[in-house]
């Protein structure tokens, strides 16, 4: 396969203070999300030999500033369209400043969009937002999902995400780190409740419900800075997988992510 072709993935930060995801194919290069300023996606997508000048696209997932902080600079900068739902759309209001209505398009949940060679399907999510979805992107016979704010995965989104190629999913705390740390008891439910995150485990659980034989790569996305640590999040997930007898680093590959730091550009 030569090096211009298929479907690529860098996850340039995952985190609880800043989420941005790259994805090209030879006719599209998009992101995803926005949660950091414009200055830093920019040197990000620097570090992995990209310009966002050759960026056409933004797709939303919720308005929470952690996925809108550098939207409206990096749309207005380098005149790019941007995707969100009418619910999405109206929370975000004018925290992201003044748009081109040109530039504003509304991707509805549970729908399919195509940019030329590239299917993008957005599913709802169980999230404390206005009408949170996120993104399953199909190139070629390949796809990869993005799911990092949820507080559970239903039967209908595992449905529909069964059997990627890719994943960034979310192990956004440890239970017990969570409970003992300083965060006040109403925030820990938040994060807790159905409308929260998925812990650790109950990533590890999801994964392993929705990864099939055609998953190669998995990304373990949004760990908490407070109520989480990279090492702890990759063990627990990968002990539970190898528990039950799930190929890790054989059939598949489990890899982190950062805040602030990108993921090399890669293959799906």
């Amino acid at each position: 396969m030569s090096s211009d072709k298929g479907l690529k993935v860098s996850v340039l930060a995952s985190g609880s203070t800043g989420n941005v995801t790259y994805i090209e194919t030879p006719e599209h290069k998009v992101l995803v999300d926005a949660g950091l300023s414009g200055k830093k996606i920019a040197g990000l997508m620097d570090s992995i030999g990209r310009d966002l000048n050759d960026v056409d696209s933004l797709f939303i997932t919720h308005e929470h500033t952690d996925h809108i902080k550098g939207a409206g600079v990096l749309a207005r900068k380098y005149n790019l369209n941007v995707y969100a739902n009418k619910g999405t759309w109206a929370a975000i209001g004018s925290k992201i400043g003044k748009l081109d209505n040109a530039q504003k398009f509304i991707f509805d949940a549970n729908t399919v969009k195509t940019l030329g060679d590239l299917d993008v399907e957005s599913f709802s999510v169980s999230h404390d937002a206005a009408e949170p979805q996120f993104y399953e992107f199909h190139h070629d016979g390949k796809s990869f999902v993005i799911l990092t704010d949820t507080g559970y995965v239903s039967d209908r989104v595992a449905g529909t995400i069964n059997n990627a190629d890719g994943y960034l999913f979310e192990v956004n705390h440890d239970m017990e780190m969570l409970r003992m740390g300083e965060y006040p008891w109403p925030l820990k439910q938040r994060i807790l409740g159905d409308h929260g995150h998925l812990s650790n485990e109950d990533g590890a659980n999801a994964l392993m419900n929705v990864m099939g034989n055609r998953t190669k790569k998995i990304y373990l996305g949004h760990l908490s800075l407070h109520n989480n640590m990279k090492e702890l999040a990759h063990l627990t997930v990968t002990s539970m997988m190898q528990n039950n007898d799930l190929g890790v680093g054989h059939d598949f590959e489990v890899l982190d992510t950062d805040h602030e730091k990108a993921d090399k550009l890669t293959l799906i």
